[in-house]
């Protein structure tokens, strides 16, 4: 039940820095690019792997902690760090051919599913 809690809590901190950051680049960029969620995804993959590597070999470090920041910080921030995460381990142990599907894969049906579910949404409405 703690590490439940503890990735409330730090998915609810990283949800709220993603919007904030939303916020803050809407004022400061003058450029038609998504900067923030840029922003965020690439803050939130460099994280995930720093804290992976960190943790690894940490078994005094309480495991509510490792949850908090990881699946639930990183997770709230970005679904992409989790994504990475999962490539670099499939890179790691040499399944070259299931991480390149897998982003193929990925990306593909992520961009048929938000189109299906627009297309969906236009006739609902």
């Amino acid at each position: 039940m703690l590490n439940i809690i503890a990735i409330f809590t730090g998915g609810g901190l990283g949800a709220v820095l993603r919007y904030l950051t939303g916020v803050f680049f809407l004022k400061q960029s003058h450029l038609n690019l998504p900067l923030a969620t840029f922003w965020v995804n690439v803050t939130g993959c460099f994280l995930i792997g720093f804290l992976y590597v960190f943790f690894i070999d940490k078994q005094e470090i309480n495991p509510a902690l490792k949850y908090a920041l990881t699946a639930g910080f990183c997770g709230g921030l970005t679904t992409f760090s989790t994504f990475s995460l999962e490539l670099f381990e499939m890179i790691k142990n040499a399944h070259f051919l299931q991480a390149f599907l897998y982003i193929i894969i990925s990306i593909i049906i992520c961009l048929a599913a938000v189109i299906t579910g627009a297309y969906i949404a236009k006739f609902c409405i």
